[in-house]
């Protein structure tokens, strides 16, 4: 098989080790890439010199309107190697399918942003708009030191966009079946029951919070939190763990201690949903309760306007024959860092594979998502831009 630029690209990506956070030698690859295209870049460093974050960002002209194709190179880790029929970092390819941890999830969608963009910019030769990349190493991790702190630095330098585009696998059974119009919020907890160790044989002498966690278990399950709406499935709590300080069978413990994750619609917001588990707890039990909260990410729906979605749906369907759903389900991606400064959708490849052992993606896929970047580009600014306007807030 004869390799195109733009495979050959994805497997060199493919072939650099970039395990989040460590993915600096990916992103010198987009880097070289995009200075022979002629971008202007920088190199953006957060977080400190032991677990320090590498991040690129790049552009290309100056003008108006802006359009941002936002991604990341950090990968999750392999898992176990002997179960991998290539080695994850190899990007073999056999039978026109490329091999590799990151083909999907996402060094493919940045290859073809860097593609997209060449080709746009042959076809464009009297460009006066701006088009960037936000690259960043630290998506698949605490996602701290990374797209956060670039679109703060953005902002800063006037380089927000008024539009922007995140290439994360969005599809779900078949390839240009699902944009991404918003993202559920996720809210993370612990709850921890206070209890009175004792022994089995005398619980008169303790106070067992096991049946309080439980009940608390319980009553988080089964609240009916909302209905959902037109663009988002109901809020839903999972309990994910149980534990007690007890590591005897005739041991009372002294604590037991629940955790959860809760996936939720613009019902709710961080703080009200925070304010709503409490209250729960708090009227199922009157055993002591510490209450931890670890926050994610809101519920977003993207301001994009219909007639722009609807456009950028038929250049999916032209590609691939299957017109595209928009949606808000999945996990959270780093498009809840833009959403508060421009209209934003999420498209990518079939996400069937991430983070799975041989993660792959079809090369004429990878071909064709290349293809429709840069079909969005020439859009949006032949004809798009006038749908878009920047947030309030940005």
């Amino acid at each position: 098989m004869t390799k195109s630029p733009l495979v050959s690209f994805a497997q060199d990506l493919i072939q650099c080790p970039s395990v989040t956070p460590d993915a600096s030698k990916a992103l010198d690859l987009v880097e070289q890439r995009l200075k022979a295209l002629g971008l202007q870049t920088h190199r953006l460093t957060y977080g400190e010199e032991a677990d320090a974050v590498d991040n690129l960002f790049a552009f290309y002209g100056t003008g108006a309107p802006h359009f941002c194709f936002l991604g990341h190179v950090d990968v999750v880790p392999y898992g176990p190697l002997d179960d991998w029929t290539h080695p994850p970092t190899a990007g073999h390819i056999e039978n026109g399918i490329l091999y590799g941890r990151g083909a999907v999830d996402m060094k493919s969608s940045v290859a073809a942003f860097c593609e997209a963009l060449a080709a746009f910019k042959t076809s464009h030769k009297d460009f006066t708009g701006k088009i960037s990349l936000l690259i960043t190493g630290d998506e698949e991790g605490p996602a701290i030191n990374g797209t956060k702190k670039v679109i703060g630095w953005m902002k800063e330098n006037n380089h927000l966009p008024d539009f922007c585009l995140v290439g994360e696998p969005s599809c779900r059974k078949s390839f240009g079946d699902t944009i991404k119009v918003g993202r559920r919020g996720s809210l993370s907890g612990t709850v921890k029951v206070i209890g009175k160790q004792g022994h089995a044989a005398y619980p008169h002498l303790a106070e067992n919070p096991v049946p309080a966690l439980l009940d608390i278990a319980k009553a988080l399950n089964e609240f009916h939190y909302d209905d959902g709406n037109e663009w988002f499935e109901p809020t839903n709590l999972e309990v994910v763990a149980l534990k007690t300080s007890s590591e005897a069978y005739n041991v009372i413990p002294a604590f037991a201690e629940l955790r959860f994750n809760v996936r939720f619609n613009t019902t709710y917001s961080t703080e009200s949903l925070k304010t709503c588990i409490e209250k729960i707890i708090h009227q199922t039990t009157t055993l002591k309760t510490e209450i931890q909260f670890i926050e994610t990410g809101e519920s977003f729906l993207s301001s994009t306007s219909m007639d722009m979605l609807n456009q950028f749906a038929d250049i999916v369907e032209n590609h691939t024959k299957i017109r595209p759903e928009f949606t808000t389900n999945g996990g959270t991606s780093d498009a809840r860092f833009m959403f508060p400064y421009c209209p934003l959708l999420e498209f990518g490849p079939l996400g069937k594979t991430i983070h799975q052992i041989n993660e792959h993606i079809h090369c004429d896929e990878l071909e064709k998502l290349a293809e429709i970047y840069h079909h969005m580009l020439s859009f949006y600014f032949n004809h798009g831009s006038s749908h878009v306007k920047k947030q309030e807030n940005a």
